[in-house]
């Protein structure tokens, strides 16, 4: 692949634009499901809880998330006015039950007050993050105490065999990302790293190493 080529990749898993953005929506919803459902399992979410996820893509997940537990509310941020659209129509049965509530945001400033969510999530979005420990600093502040916010990225190892990720991506292992967390005031309670099964661009299965951070206020 051209550099030019490897840049567009970068670019769209950053900020879906297109009809392009919506074939990479799909692949990405695909591929990272087995992510999703696991930072969902690991927020312990309980009935009543408000739930905040930074990211969603096309949000194809909320349906799993909201069967969680009775009387949950989802709220999606989302940098991508393509993914914001695609994620209302998708989910339009539990936008107008005003179950999900999706918003645009500029990825470093969470506009909701302090202390307004039980349980945070993101999946694969820390790569893009402009200012990292702004933006925990951010997740800290909307979340409510005692809360839970869970943090799940690929492994550096596996991530930097990606052509694409020499643009655009800041790649994290463990270790690094629980350096980050400790420059805020969270709490790690919770660290897995687990190898999954997933199809390459090529249509190859290959393993990929995850961890998951769940993090107390």
């Amino acid at each position: 692949m051209e550099k030019e080529e490897l840049q567009a990749i970068a670019s769209q898993l950053k900020h879906p634009t297109g009809e392009k953005g919506i074939e990479m929506a799909n692949m990405m919803n695909e591929t990272n499901i087995n992510m999703t459902r696991h930072s969902v399992q690991n927020l312990n979410i309980k009935a009543g809880n408000s739930i905040l996820e930074l990211g969603h893509g096309n949000a194809g997940h909320v349906e799993f998330l909201l069967e969680q537990a009775e009387n949950l509310k989802y709220y999606g941020l989302e940098m991508s006015q393509l993914m914001f659209q695609e994620a209302r129509q998708i989910n339009r049965n539990f936008v107008s039950q005003k179950q999900a509530l999706f918003s645009l945001y500029d990825g470093n400033t969470i506009p909701f007050e302090e202390d307004s969510f039980d349980k945070i999530f993101t999946v694969n979005t820390i790569y893009f993050w402009q200012e990292p420990e702004k933006l925990l600093l951010e997740i800290y502040r909307v979340l409510r105490p005692n809360g839970n916010f869970c943090l799940t990225f690929a492994e550096e190892d596996f991530m930097k065999k990606l052509p694409f990720t020499q643009f655009e991506f800041e790649l994290y292992n463990t270790e690094k990302a629980q350096q980050l967390i400790k420059k805020t005031p969270f709490k790690i309670v919770y660290t897995e790293t687990q190898t999954e099964k997933v199809k390459s661009k090529t249509g190859e299965l290959v393993d990929r190493a995850f961890t998951t951070l769940v993090l107390e206020k």
